[in-house]
């Protein structure tokens, strides 16, 4: 067996009412904390509960509800820059992965220095401890709340920075499904098929051992039966309940385990023509397991079977199941092609060479276990364009 280094948060806190101990965690931490939300939490009240629950033990807060969408590097240099003015001696990210991964940045580069962007591939190294982090997800999807990477869009030249390193590991996560009721549809089902593609790309990853594999397999256990539950119901707590958990799962057997080619393809999607990363995953998905197949039937097998449940099925049948489930999945989500999300077909094919290249220097296509030339990226960009999920797949068992 090869050797593996396997990170997590310091403490994990999970469960109904979780949240409610972040004060708690505060304490022992810092005396003043920084709450980096969005606006959404802030109109829900969730940032003003927050502040309540951290003044009650003792801790005082100030609040950044400057994060809007996915995460930018001037996210973080406003952040930063209220962080200091206030005078804050802890990180709390309150919402989604945007918002926890701009908290990430900012505990680095409060105590580092520098840029953000200037700690990808490892150029800058974060040699003092950063800020200690809380983060509490308000989705059931990102996962960011368990691994230590962070990824920020450079606004000057467009390119998602998947930026890597211990430091930017939460020192706590605090896990509440509770806070994903608020989720409407949308929401639901693309951080819920962001999670699916972190257990799924964990699993086959060539980077995958026993850890990873026992949080993978199991957050696909809970995934793939309560996605559609909680996306078509977003009151269903027991849904809610196995969606965050599974997501948790997920979070920490792709931080350890590393992501592969859907998330190599997916961040320049997301840097060009601003799709959502989760939405952007499940637009390349199905089309890159079955470019992937050959080369991981086995654990494609494994995979079909958690979809067909009790009945048990020969390695390709599984195998070829797992696709077409995935693509059933994404029909039952609504989740649309590259073309039906509105992108030009002449801006994106001029794109695509760029978007292929991009891909590979981000290191996450050479961990798939079919590694693509820039050719077969191209390639592969094409056929997801106008890519149609099709085939009712019944459920067994």
């Amino acid at each position: 067996m090869r050797q593996a280094v396997f990170r997590t948060p310091q403490t994990i806190l999970y469960g109904k009412q979780s949240f409610e101990k972040i004060g708690e965690e505060a304490a022992r931490r810092g005396k003043k904390a920084l709450i980096v939300t969005d606006k959404i939490m802030a109109g829900l009240g969730n940032a003003d509960a927050c502040q309540r629950i951290l003044q009650e033990a003792g801790v005082k807060s100030a609040v950044y509800a400057g994060v809007n969408a996915e995460p930018v590097d001037h996210y973080v240099s406003e952040a930063l820059t209220v962080f200091q003015q206030e005078s804050c001696d802890l990180l709390v990210s309150l919402g989604g992965g945007s918002c926890i991964d701009t908290a990430k940045a900012v505990a680095v580069v409060a105590t580092n220095g520098g840029y953000i962007g200037d700690y990808m591939g490892g150029r800058k190294m974060a040699e003092k401890p950063p800020v200690p982090h809380i983060a509490v997800p308000t989705t059931a999807g990102t996962g960011s709340e368990a691994t230590d990477a962070t990824i920020i869009t450079n606004t000057a030249r467009d390119v998602k920075m998947m930026i890597k390193q211990p430091a930017f590991m939460p020192a706590v996560a605090i896990v509440d499904p509770v806070l994903s009721k608020s989720s409407p549809k949308p929401v639901t089902a693309a951080t819920g098929v962001d999670a699916l593609s972190h257990a799924i790309e964990a699993y086959i990853s060539r980077r995958a051992h026993p850890l990873t594999d026992t949080l993978a397999l199991s957050a696909m256990r809970l995934i793939i039966p309560h996605l559609k539950s909680a996306y078509e119901d977003g009151e269903n707590m027991e849904a809610r309940d196995a969606m965050s958990l599974g997501s948790l799962q997920a979070g920490m057997a792709f931080s350890n385990a590393s992501v592969c080619l859907v998330h190599g393809m997916s961040r320049p999607i997301g840097a060009l023509f601003h799709v959502p990363h989760g939405i952007s995953n499940a637009m390349l998905l199905p089309a890159v397991l079955e470019f992937s197949k050959s080369a991981c039937l086995e654990r494609l097998a494994d995979i079909g079977n958690i979809f067909s449940r009790e009945v048990k099925l020969s390695g390709k049948e599984a195998a070829d199941l797992a696709v077409s489930a995935v693509k059933q999945l994404c029909l039952d989500l609504n989740i649309p092609n590259l073309s039906g999300w509105g992108i030009p077909q002449q801006s994106f094919e001029s794109a695509i060479n760029k978007m292929a290249s991009d891909a590979l220097a981000s290191g996450s296509p050479q961990n798939n276990p079919r590694v693509p030339s820039q050719k077969e990226i191209e390639d592969l960009y094409l056929v997801c364009y106008d890519y149609q999920f099709s085939g009712k797949v019944q459920a067994r068992g």
